[in-house]
């Protein structure tokens, strides 16, 4: 069965007793810490990387929804966020950062548990095409939708991170197959010396790059920013070319 580590965040001793309750009595649910801030939240999830956040929004210093923004910028895995605040205000802005659910308090166990059952959903969904995405030298298949697609690795531009799925751009610029699976979980099964990270959202075909700027490559006209934490390994790979 598969367990989702949690962490619970929320200014309110008793709010956050609830959230601890809930998780508790959940199968499919472990907590693995608790908080009441946002700041001691944010080196918590970078520490144990949870699988679930449940976030209280209103919170001194820092909110829930600036906590939320941050984390969208870190590398993965990114936690899922589930918020839980008093005010129906934030929705849509809670939306704006991923959020899979938003329960406005005070809420029943049944609603938390379908807001967790969606996460819990999404994750085995992408376990299972982690699972049989079949590779080979020259091609690797895809589940799309209801069917798996086989795409040739020579034909690969790019691929690009779209939240839970990823796009595959090829050669035939009309054209991209679109996958419901992390971008870690096909970066680990693509082979390294043709592929490589260069961003937290983009994965690029080396032998397609036209071209490299200070910052940034290109593939034909798109212009990839290559992220920090990967600069040193692109710049391996670039000092070699350029020998």
């Amino acid at each position: 069965m598969t367990v989702l580590n949690c962490i619970a965040v929320d200014d309110e001793p008793l709010a956050l007793k609830l959230v601890e309750t809930f998780i508790e009595q959940t199968p499919f649910l472990q907590l693995s810490c608790s908080c009441d801030n946002a700041v001691e939240a944010l080196s918590l999830i970078r520490e144990k990387q949870p699988d679930i956040v449940f976030l209280d929004i209103n919170m001194p210093n820092l909110s829930g929804m600036e906590l939320a923004r941050l984390l969208q910028d870190q590398s993965p895995p990114i936690p899922k966020i589930i918020f839980t605040t008093a005010y129906n205000h934030y929705a849509i802005e809670g939306y704006k950062v991923n959020a899979v659910d938003y329960l406005l308090k005070p809420f029943s166990y049944e609603e938390f548990l379908r807001a967790s059952n969606k996460v819990l959903q999404i994750t085995e969904e992408s376990s299972n095409h982690y699972q049989h995405i079949a590779t080979d030298d020259d091609f690797f298949f895809l589940k799309v939708e209801y069917q798996w697609v086989r795409i040739s690795l020579k034909d690969v531009l790019y691929i690009e991170s779209l939240k839970d799925y990823v796009k595959v751009h090829l050669l035939d610029s009309d054209k991209t197959v679109l996958s419901l699976i992390s971008l870690k979980a096909l970066e680990e099964k693509l082979p390294s010396p043709k592929f490589m990270r260069i961003h937290r959202s983009f994965i690029v075909s080396l032998d397609k790059i036209n071209s490299i700027s200070k910052n940034s490559i290109f593939i034909g006209k798109t212009e990839i920013t290559v992220g920090e934490q990967y600069k040193e390994a692109f710049k391996t790979i670039v000092d070699r070319w350029l020998k």
